[in-house]
């Protein structure tokens, strides 16, 4: 199984910041690499880029803060009595700028942009490589992947906390910069993914791990969907349609061992068997060897058991869903040590997906199981959703059922009217993509966060985005306590 190891490279950790104003540029060191005499084969352009991916699996990113925030707003998970107040105050939307977790997360995210912005900005360097010891379709696919990790990274920041700065060259100093509209930094987004889907490789002739020309193209599709243009995402998924399949097992899309299948798009790679030495020195840097996630021992019900899947989500499932028991675990219920005679707490189940327990009797603090981003059965469901939108509800209908299909589930009948195959969206994506991060932000571009997360204490206007960190507003002379989003 190949994975992407991300090496440290000296010359790469010392440029990238903790914010935008906070860490100045440290001047060339005759002893070491500069950019003007860095960038001379394969081997160095790779290492740059694989520094890009590191940013993806920080503690303040996927590798652990990411997954909390986002299952715990959305109200999938349901916090035990052990897991940390820094992120129970997710749950009962109480963070305020002061909140560790949101400043590690846009450190994390600014960083992966400049890590990206120093692969695209020694694109003349790298083109100038010899053919003869990388071709130009290698140095396209190098210089693609960082434009598509840095539409990524500001995607993650701009989509939860609306305007941020837009910096797409390595700063000269350590100057901070304002606020950008979100409507630029979209339009940035959209730039970068266009690009990059004609610059990477397709999956087929790409190592597991890498962006690919599906994964630029899915994400384009989910950026205008967002923005709700309905007829741009459907131009975009068009281009997986049928290149990519459902895995034939639902729960193979959560298993170390067949995490690459054919619905794999873009995930978040982890490893056991690679260094991970660095984990808890990655708050945000991402250097050294970090290449395993905290997801299983935080949600484990044999171990931390953080937290359990909600209430809400469990009674989202229609009897008889498959998707419930690949989902979560229940007593009477098997795992790789017997029969489950009682979970801790006294819960009424404990999470499945993402787990080791299929292969072991307790989670390892650290786990090689991908997280992933995007995968096929998504991208079917936002494109019944763009067909919905655009008046195609037989077509809508018929994106859903491939999805049920797989899982053996009754398929939707013809002749459902706009709002019907609206609210069997909602729950298909509710039930299919439960702990994948992806129910909050669908709230809240529908407008339905309120009416859902209202009784948990989320507020419209204010929840639907982070607060901007209060370090940035103490360090960034263009940022202050007027340019922050209302409500904190």
């Amino acid at each position: 199984m190949m994975k992407i190891y991300k090496i440290t490279i000296i010359f790469i950790s010392v440029l990238f910041w903790v914010s935008c104003d906070t860490d100045q540029l440290e001047q060339n060191n005759p002893t070491q690499l500069s950019p003007e005499t860095f960038f001379q084969n394969e081997a160095q352009v790779r290492a740059s880029v694989n520094a890009v991916y590191a940013s993806l699996q920080t503690i303040g990113s996927y590798s652990r803060n990411y997954y909390y925030m986002m299952d715990n707003m959305a109200h999938d998970n349901t916090a035990n009595i052990q897991q940390e107040a820094n992120k129970i105050i997710f749950l009962n939307f109480s963070f305020d700028a002061s909140s560790e977790l949101v400043r590690a997360f846009w450190d994390s995210e600014f960083r992966g942009v400049n890590k990206a912005n120093f692969v695209i900005e020694n694109a003349d360097r790298i083109n100038a490589i010899p053919n003869s010891l990388l071709s130009q379709e290698l140095k396209d696919k190098y210089i693609g992947e960082a434009k598509f990790l840095r539409a990524l990274y500001y995607f993650n920041l701009v989509s939860r906390f609306g305007d941020v700065p837009l910096i797409t060259t390595i700063p000269e100093g350590g100057q901070g910069l304002p606020r950008t509209a979100s409507e630029e930094v979209y339009a940035q987004i959209i730039t970068d993914l266009k690009d990059a889907s004609q610059m990477l490789l397709p999956k087929a002739e790409e190592e597991n791990g890498r962006a690919t020309r599906g994964a630029a193209y899915a994400f384009l599709g989910k950026v205008y969907l967002y923005r709700e243009n309905y007829t741009e995402a459907m131009n975009a998924f068009e281009n997986l349609y049928g290149k990519y399949a459902l895995a034939e097992n639902y729960f193979d899309n959560f298993k170390e061992e067949t995490e690459h299948g054919p619905e794999a798009i873009f995930a978040v790679e982890y490893d056991e068997s690679m260094p991970n030495g660095a984990f808890w020195n990655s708050d945000v840097n991402g250097e050294g060897g970090n290449e395993s996630s905290l997801r299983g021992q935080s949600y484990g019900m044999f171990d931390w058991f953080n937290a359990y899947p909600s209430d809400e989500l469990r009674a989202e499932f229609e009897e008889n869903d498959p998707r419930f028991d690949e989902s979560f675990y229940t007593v009477g219920d098997t795992y790789a040590g017997g029969v489950i005679t009682e979970i801790s707490l006294d819960r009424p189940a404990g999470w499945r997906k993402y787990q080791n327990y299929y292969k072991r009797t307790n989670e390892n603090l650290q786990s090689g199981i991908n997280m992933n981003v995007i995968r096929y059965a998504d991208v079917l469901l936002m494109m019944a959703e763009a067909s919905n939108e655009l008046g195609n509800q037989a077509e809508a209908i018929g994106y859903i059922n491939e999805v049920r299909d797989r899982v053996d589930m009754p398929l939707l009948q013809d002749g459902l009217n706009q709002q019907e195959v609206f609210q069997a969206i909602v729950h298909e994506r509710r039930v299919e993509l439960a702990g994948e991060q992806v129910r909050f932000p669908d709230l809240v571009r529908w407008g339905l966060a309120e009416q859902e997360l209202g009784q948990f204490g989320y507020q419209e206007g204010i929840h639907n985005l982070f607060p901007i960190p209060e370090v940035e507003l103490n360090t960034n002379d263009n940022i202050n306590s007027e340019d922050q989003n209302p409500g904190y």
